[in-house]
C-alpha cells in the first residue's frame, strides 16, 4: 500500500515539520513496516524556465540553441527535444541537478556551450504508464502562467511524498487512505475528518427500471447499484491525477478515475458498467464450468464453476472482485452509468485472482471489507461524479444487503491489559489509547467496555484489544524485566543431539533439506505401505508432497555437489518423515546417511564401499547401547537399492532400518545409503546403561578367510562362527570379501577376523586353537565349505 502524504493530510492535519521518514518510523513503531520513503519526485536544483529564443544547432541536424530565463538569469542550454520552440515555459535542470539519471553538469556539445537541462516528465524520475505520448516524445510543456524562477515541482502539483507499506495480511483496513488516517490520529492523537458524501438526487427511482438479483448469499452477502445519467467524460482534475500516480495507479479520464480514486480513500473497489450496454438486470451468480469472459484486458477467460460473474440476462459482464468485462465497459461515449458497490466471499475472490490476476480490487475484496464503507464508497462516488462528470444522480438505490454491519462490543479490564502485556498502564491512558482509535470506550467500576467498528475486521477479542493498547503504548516504553519463577530440572531428552554429534565424530557432515518432494518420489526408498501427504495448494509442482523418506533429499543434495565437481560425499540429516494412517496425521524422526568417494576419519581415508557404511552404522549402534541386539539381514528392500548390495537393519526381531548401494537404475554412481527410523529404534533404547571394566587380560586374534557358495551370507557365517565361538569368542567383523583368480566362479572367499579374550585369565594358544578349529570345523560342515590357505 502506497500513502500519499498530500492525500492522507486531506483527513487529518500532521505537523508539517515532520519529515516524511518520521512518519514511517512512527507507524513501523505500531507493527506497519515499510519498504521505502521518499519523495514522489526525487530531484534536485530544478526551476521553472522561458524559451526566450530557440535557434537550430550549427552543427547538428536534430539540435537546437536556447535562451531560457530562469527568473535570476538567462541560460545559453542546447536541446534535442522536437517540440522546443520560442515561448514555452518549461522545467529547467540547472548544473549541479541530481535527477535519476545523474547529475547536470556545465558541457559543451558540439561546440555550443549548454548550462543545464529541459526536462521531461520521464526525466524526472515518473514511471512510463503515468506518462502521455507527448511527454514520451519531448520535453514537458509547462502552462505560461507559471511564474518564471519558481519551483515546477510543486506547480505541477507533484511535490508529494510516499511511504510504501507491506502490511500485514490482517489489517485490511489500511488498505484505504481513511484506514491510515485513523492509524496516524492514534500514533499523533488526531482527529479524522469526515468524508464529503453530499450529492442532489433527480425525482426518478432507480428500482423502477433496475433491479439486482443474487442467487446465493454465500456469494455475495451486500450489493448496492445506482445510477448515474448524462456524465461526461473528459480529463480529471490535477489533485485526483496526482493522488492516482503518488499511489501507483494510472489516471486514465475522470469517470475511471474517480471509481480508483474512491477506492483508495475508502478501501471499497467500485465498478462502473456503461448502463446503456448493460440492460435492466445485474445478476451475481457462479460461473457456469467453461463458461468464457472477455476482460477489459480484452482475453477470452474460461471460467470455472469456483468464479463469481456478474452477469445480465443473458452473457457474464464481469469477474467479481477480478476484472469487469470487456461488453460493458465505460468508454468515451458513455453517457449513463451503473455504480457496483459490493462484497463478495473473500475465498473465492482470493482463488479466482490467483488464477485470473491480482488486483488493487481483489488484494480488497481478499482481505475482507467494511459493510459501512460500502455505504460511503457508494455516497462518495455519487459526489464526485455529480462535481466532476457533471453526473445527474438518479434518486434511490438498489440494495441487497444480507451484511452484518453490528459493531462488536468487548469488555476489559486495565488490570487483564497489565497482566497479559507484563506493564502498568493506568486505567485512563488505556481508555485514551482506545479513543484514539477511534473505537468507543465506557469505564465503570474497573470494566472498560469497547465499540469496536466494522472497520476494523481483525478486533474480535479481548486479546486484540490488548494487542491494539500495547502496539499504540509502544514497545519502546515496555521496559524488560527478568521472571521471577521457580526452576526446576529440565527433562529434555538429548538423544536427538548425541547422535547428530556422533555422526560428525564419525567423519560425517550434517545437512537440513526441504521436506517437500515431488509426488512421484514419496513411494520410493521404503517398502513402508503408507498414504502420502499432499499439499492442498502447493507453491510448486517440485514440492507439492510431504516426504517420507529423507534418502530422496540426501540423493538430490548429492547431484547438487556431483554437478560442481565435488564427489567425495559423506552426509547425514536428522529429519521427519510425514504420512497419514487411518486418516490421522503422522510423522516419524529419522536419520540419513549417504557416503560415496573417498571416506576421511582423522588422517585416514579410504574407498566408501558396503561395509564402510556398515561399521559407520554399527559404531552409532554400538554407542546407543544396541550391542548385540542388533543383525544386518538380506532380503526384500526398496527397488532403489541394490539387491545383491543391501540388507535390512534389524533390532530383536524388528526392521528399523535399511542400508546399502544404490541401485544403478536409481544412479549409476557408487552411491552408499543408510536410513534409520529412530522412533521405532529408540523405543528399545535401554533404560539403564550397562558397563564393562576395561579388560585386564590380553586378547588373541585370529584370521580366517572361507570359500563359499556365492549365495550364502556373511551374516549367516557371522551366526554359526558366533554359536560354536562360545563364551570366548569376544567379536566378529569381516575384512574382505573377494571373488577372481584362484577362487572358481561360483564362489566366493570371505575373510573374518576373530578376537577371543577371557575376562578373568589370560588364554593359552592351545584352548584358543582348539576353539579356532572348532569353528572352522563348524563353518565347513554347514556350508559345505573350506578353508582359503591362499
Amino acid at each position: 500500500m502506497k500513502l500519499s502524504r498530500k492525500f492522507v493530510s486531506d483527513y487529518i492535519d500532521l505537523d508539517e515539520n515532520l519529515t516524511i521518514t518520521e512518519i514511517a518510523d512512527a507507524m513501523t513503531g505500531v507493527g506497519n513496516e515499510y519498504d521505502s520513503a521518499e519523495k514522489l519526485i526525487n530531484c534536485t536544483n530544478l526551476t521553472v524556465g522561458k524559451v526566450l529564443e530557440c535557434v537550430d544547432h550549427p552543427d547538428s541536424d536534430h539540435l537546437h540553441v536556447c535562451k531560457v530565463d530562469v527568473g535570476t538569469e538567462i541560460l545559453n542550454i542546447v536541446c534535442g527535444a522536437p517540440n522546443c520552440r520560442k515561448g514555452l515555459t518549461v522545467i529547467v535542470a540547472l548544473p549541479g541537478a541530481k535527477l535519476p539519471g545523474g547529475e547536470i553538469k556545465r558541457d559543451v556539445i558540439r561546440g555550443v556551450e549548454s548550462n543545464g537541462m529541459l526536462c521531461s516528465k520521464a526525466e524526472l524520475g515518473l514511471d512510463s504508464k503515468f506518462l502521455t505520448e507527448e511527454d514520451k516524445a519531448g520535453i514537458h510543456e509547462l502552462p505560461n502562467d507559471i511564474e518564471v524562477g519558481s519551483d515546477p515541482i510543486k506547480a505541477l502539483g507533484l511535490d508529494d511524498e510516499v511511504i510504501d507499506f507491506e502490511l500485514t495480511s490482517n489489517r485490511g483496513d489500511l488498505l484505504s487512505i481513511l484506514g491510515m488516517a485513523y492509524e496516524l490520529g492514534a500514533i499523533y492523537k488526531k482527529d479524522v475528518k469526515e468524508i464529503e458524501t453530499s450529492f442532489n438526487e433527480n425525482k426518478e427511482d432507480v428500482n423502477d427500471s433496475f433491479k439486482v438479483i443474487v442467487e446465493d448469499n454465500e456469494l455475495c452477502n451486500l450489493f448496492l447499484s445506482k445510477k448515474v445519467k448524462n456524465v461526461v467524460i473528459k480529463e480529471s482534475p490535477e489533485f485526483i491525477k496526482n493522488r492516482l500516480i503518488a499511489s501507483g495507479i494510472r489516471p486514465i479520464n475522470n469517470v475511471v478515475d474517480i471509481s480508483n480514486y474512491v477506492m483508495l480513500e475508502t478501501g471499497q473497489p467500485l465498478h462502473y458498467y456503461d448502463a446503456d450496454r448493460l440492460g435492466d438486470t445485474l445478476i451475481v451468480r457462479a460461473a457456469k464450468e467453461g463458461e468464457k469472459l472477455t476482460t477489459l484486458d480484452s482475453i477470452e477467460r474460461e471460467l470455472t464453476a469456483d468464479d463469481i460473474v456478474i452477469a445480465n440476462k443473458t452473457d457474464a459482464v464481469g469477474l467479481a472482485g477480478v476484472m469487469g468485462g470487456l461488453s460493458t465497459e465505460v468508454e468515451e461515449d458513455t453517457k449513463n452509468i451503473i455504480i457496483e458497490a459490493a462484497i463478495f466471499n473473500s475465498v473465492k475472490i482470493r482463488k479466482t485472482s490467483k488464477k485470473i490476476l491480482r488486483s488493487e480490487a481483489s488484494n480488497r475484496f481478499e482481505k475482507g471489507l467494511d459493510p459501512k464503507r460500502t455505504y460511503m464508497a457508494m455516497m462518495r462516488s455519487c459526489h464526485l461524479l455529480e462535481k466532476y462528470a457533471d453526473a445527474e444522480i438518479v434518486g434511490g438505490m438498489v440494495a441487497y444487503d444480507k451484511a452484518n454491519k453490528e459493531d462488536k462490543t468487548i469488555d476489559i479490564t486495565a488490570e487483564k491489559i497489565n497482566k497479559v502485556l507484563g506493564i502498568e498502564i493506568p486505567e485512563e491512558e488505556v481508555v485514551s489509547i482506545l479513543e484514539s482509535l477511534g473505537f468507543g470506550v465506557t469505564a465503570k467500576n474497573g470494566l472498560i467496555t469497547v465499540v469496536v467498528p466494522t472497520r476494523r475486521l481483525d478486533v474480535n477479542i479481548v486479546e486484540d484489544l490488548i494487542e491494539e493498547v500495547g502496539r499504540i503504548y509502544g514497545m519502546d516504553n515496555i521496559k524488560g524485566k527478568l521472571p521471577l519463577l521457580n526452576v526446576v530440572t529440565g527433562s529434555y531428552d538429548h538423544t536427538k543431539r548425541e547422535i547428530k554429534n556422533k555422526m560428525v565424530a564419525l567423519g560425517l557432515n550434517e545437512t537440513c533439506s526441504y521436506t517437500l518432494i515431488p509426488k512421484d518420489e514419496v513411494h520410493k526408498f521404503t517398502t513402508d505401505n503408507f498414504e502420502e501427504i499432499y499439499l492442498a495448494d502447493p507453491m510448486s509442482e517440485d514440492r507439492n508432497t510431504l516426504r517420507y523418506s529423507l534418502l530422496y533429499s540426501l540423493k538430490e543434495i548429492y547431484l547438487y555437489n556431483k554437478a560442481r565437481n565435488n564427489t567425495n560425499i559423506s552426509i547425514f540429516e536428522v529429519g521427519k518423515g510425514f504420512y497419514k494412517e487411518d486418516g490421522i496425521y503422522k510423522e516419524d524422526l529419522k536419520l540419513a546417511g549417504l557416503m560415496t568417494g573417498d571416506y576421511y576419519l582423522d588422517i585416514t581415508n579410504s574407498k566408501v564401499d558396503f561395509y564402510v557404511v556398515k561399521g559407520v552404522v554399527e559404531e552409532l549402534l554400538e554407542y546407543l547401547g544396541f550391542g548385540g541386539r542388533y543383525s544386518f539381514v538380506t532380503g526384500e528392500v526398496p527397488n532403489e537399492l541394490h539387491p545383491g548390495q543391501s540388507a535390512r537393519i534389524i533390532l530383536q526381531g524388528k526392521e528399523v532400518g535399511i542400508i546399502g548401494k544404490l541401485h544403478p537404475n536409481t544412479l549409476k554412481d557408487n552411491v552408499y545409503v543408510f536410513e534409520i527410523n529412530l522412533e521405532k529404534l529408540l523405543k528399545n533404547y535401554p533404560s539403564r546403561m550397562t558397563y564393562k571394566d576395561i579388560p585386564k587380560f590380553p586378547s588373541i586374534s585370529k584370521d580366517i578367510a572361507f570359500i563359499l557358495d556365492k549365495n550364502v551370507t556373511a551374516g549367516d557365517v557371522m551366526a554359526t562362527i558366533k554359536k560354536a565361538g562360545g563364551k570366548l569368542l569376544q567379536s566378529i567383523s569381516v575384512f574382505d570379501v573377494y571373488t577372481g583368480e584362484n577362487v572358481a566362479s561360483d564362489k566366493k572367499s570371505i575373510a573374518f577376523n576373530l578376537t577371543f579374550m577371557d575376562m578373568n585369565r589370560t588364554l593359552t594358544d592351545e584352548e584358543v586353537m582348539t576353539v579356532f578349529n572348532g569353528i572352522a570345523e563348524k563353518v565347513c560342515n554347514t556350508y559345505k565349505a573350506e578353508v582359503r590357505d591362499k
